[in-house]
């Protein structure tokens, strides 16, 4: 058996791996489903792609902006709890939402209704990345690279199926579906051995922003606002290539490509022992996205895209390993959960922004190549931000509790 299996066999024999693999990838498929299914029934209901992008805008910022505030409530009592309540509510708010839609409710109610969806969004990824951060250090790295790698494959999954669901049937089953999903893995992970084992650390009441300024948490959350605000431009400028192209029905293969090969780099990274600290390693992994990403403007044809996404993603996901290794080793054990959760909403509002910044661009006279570009200013950007001074990570303040060992 080679290395790399026995490096993942060894993650996933540990007693709740599977249940946080599994339902951490269904729970986070309303992530990359909900948004997409929202934008094609309001399209399809207002024929509006700027309404559909405002509704589906704000079901993701209403995302960002709730998840830090949940993140520090389950970690002053437990995650647990908060997962309980959003799958009660969740599906509830969905259906309200695809309701609201079907009816032709005016842009305001829709809004609202995308809204409340997203800040009702159960707590998945801030709390399996949580959970994880409590693993035998000795194979934390390798179950943070195969995190990253579900995470990476929910974003090829969930569109797919919306797409599939769409076409045989319409968006608003996609949005159902998309519900149960969520469902599902939250309460998975809410019924684990992991979640029942957890015990909150003490810890005394820190100001609002406490985490977010915890020493080294700034430089990871600038070049993670960096790093996602480039993917959520090269997210909309690869559609935007394929249909300049003539080839609009290869969008979806192109990202599909994209996010393999993402994947595959993070299964490699996954079971390699570096010797290199950390900060280098993100350091590194960020130049290589930034590499990646540089020759994509000049490229005419979409079968060479594919070939240069396919090579340039394979440093996506282990550089998002090394940053998830970074925020876990820098939270203080009070905290973990909103550490991650500010992580999330980073990845959610700079994408956002991203995205519309590359769709106006992409509308001016810079065009696709225009979206390309900044999408590798913004990974060079993440670099440097890697490269300003300041102060060093300290020790977390209590000892971490082991939730799931070897």
């Amino acid at each position: 058996m080679s290395t790399v299996m026995r490096s993942y066999l060894t993650v996933w024999r540990l007693p709740s791996a599977p249940v946080l693999l599994l339902s951490g990838f269904a729970g986070r498929l309303p992530s990359s489903m909900v948004p997409l299914a929202l934008l094609l029934m309001v399209q399809e209901q207002t024929g509006s792609y700027a309404v559909a992008g405002g509704v589906s805008a704000t079901y993701g910022i209403a995302t960002a902006l709730v998840a830090p505030v949940l993140g520090r409530l389950a970690d002053r009592r437990s995650p647990r709890g908060v997962l309980l309540a959003q799958s009660a509510l969740y599906p509830l708010l969905l259906t309200l939402a695809a309701i609201v839609v079907l009816v032709g409710s005016p842009v305001w109610a829709l809004l609202a209704a995308a809204g409340a969806v997203g800040a009702s969004t159960p707590l998945v990824s801030g709390t399996v990345r949580a959970l994880w951060s409590r693993v035998d250090p000795r194979v934390r790295p390798t179950a943070y690279a195969l995190d990253a790698t579900a995470t990476e494959l929910v974003f090829v999954a969930g569109p797919s199926l919306v797409a599939v669901l769409a076409l045989v049937a319409s968006p608003s089953i996609a949005l159902a579906v998309a519900g149960v999903l969520g469902v599902a893995g939250a309460l998975g992970i809410a019924t684990s051995a992991a979640m029942r084992a957890w015990v909150p650390a003490s810890a005394q009441r820190r100001p609002l922003f406490a985490t977010v300024t915890t020493p080294g948490m700034p430089r990871i959350l600038l070049s993670g606002t960096a790093l996602m605000l480039g993917i959520g431009a090269l997210e909309v400028a690869v559609p935007a290539f394929a249909d300049a192209a003539g080839a609009p029905g290869m969008s979806g293969l192109l990202l599909a490509v994209w996010a393999l090969g993402s994947a595959g780099g993070g299964l490699w990274f996954g079971a390699r022992m570096i010797s290199a600290t950390l900060p280098r390693q993100y350091r590194w992994g960020l130049l290589g996205v930034t590499v990646g990403l540089a020759p994509l403007a000049a490229v005419s044809s979409p079968w060479l895209l594919g070939v240069l996404l396919f090579l340039g993603g394979t440093a996506i996901a282990p550089t998002l390993t090394v940053q998830s290794s970074l925020v876990g080793s820098i939270a203080p054990a009070s905290a973990t959960t909103e550490a991650f959760t500010w992580l999330s909403t980073v990845s959610f509002g700079a994408s956002a922004i991203g995205a519309a910044v590359g769709g106006a661009l992409i509308e001016t006279e810079f065009g696709v190549a225009g979206a390309l570009v900044l999408a590798t200013l913004a990974g060079a950007l993440a670099v440097l931000v890697t490269l300003l001074p300041g102060r060093r990570p300290t020790a977390p303040t209590a000892p971490r509790r082991d939730v799931v060992h070897a």
